[in-house]
């Protein structure tokens, strides 16, 4: 099997509030079926969509908003594995691997987690030298490789 076949094909966004590049704290959403785990939004990418597309997608779908500016790209698909426990409900995938983007927010952006199909229960804005310690572990090595990446840029 491919790294294709068994990743699932993914789009996560590291989103900076329209105050940005002033201040530079990260949004992260706190998940509504795990007690005390906070994630970037992210999203499955559908079959013949293209990638920006169902960026935006998933983040109107996810916030609420898709009023944002893409600031930068990683320039690379990076993966993950799922831990077991949940690799069980993801099956056949046992990761996925994703294109990360930097957005910033617009000025008029509402961001609304009341969505059709709520993932996240509550959102804030935090440092990008503390947001590590509010996430889950399995997905920490990838995020401190983007964020690390968008710092090095002088992004972040």
């Amino acid at each position: 099997m491919s790294k294709k076949e068994i990743y699932r094909p993914n789009v996560a966004m590291i989103i900076v509030s329209d105050e940005y590049p002033h201040k530079k704290n990260i949004f992260i959403a706190q998940r509504n079926d795990l007690s005390d785990i906070w994630q970037f939004p992210q999203g499955g990418i559908d079959e013949g969509e293209e990638v920006k597309e169902a960026l935006f997608r998933e983040m109107e779908e996810e916030i609420g908003t898709d009023a944002a500016e893409i600031v930068a790209e990683y320039p690379e698909w990076i993966s993950y594995d799922f831990p077991p426990k949940i690799a069980k409900k993801m099956q056949p995938y046992q990761g996925q691997i994703q294109r990360y983007f930097l957005l910033k927010l617009a000025k008029n952006a509402k961001i609304n987690l009341h969505t059709k199909h709520p993932e996240f229960n509550e959102y804030k804005f935090v440092d990008s030298n503390t947001v590590l310690s509010y996430t889950a572990h399995f997905k920490q090595p990838v995020y401190e490789k983007v964020i690390n990446y968008f710092k090095k840029e002088g992004l972040l």
